[in-house]
């Protein structure tokens, strides 16, 4: 009985970490969304970036899934006229990821 303990307590860890994982990736990826964001929509300096970033990270808490930090993202572009279309901003999205997942493989 042991051997099943062990067993369920191995993937319980490694759920919880791969969970770990994915929200540091997440919540990177919206730093660096931000980050790529700040130029079309003006905002320049530090802390505004990391405002701007506070703000997409609150849009991506509000439901399951990127469809709550796209909608966001969207309607702020589209205020301030930078006229990129959603294939645009979900592949950015999608680069942000991958740079995010990239970037806490190589910490370790």
């Amino acid at each position: 009985m042991t051997n099943l303990e062990d067993r369920k307590n191995a993937f319980e860890a490694k759920f919880a970490h791969d969970a770990e994982l994915q929200f540091k990736a997440e919540a990177r990826r919206t730093r660096l969304l931000a980050r790529w964001a700040a130029g079309p929509l003006g905002i320049e300096g530090e802390e505004k970036i990391d405002s701007y970033a506070g703000d997409l990270i609150l849009a991506d808490m509000r439901e399951k899934g990127d469809d709550d930090l796209f909608r966001k993202l969207k309607a702020d572009l589209d205020a301030k006229g930078a006229g990129l279309s959603e294939s645009e901003i979900r592949a950015q999205m999608s680069r942000c990821l991958d740079e995010a997942k990239a970037s806490l493989s190589e910490e370790g």
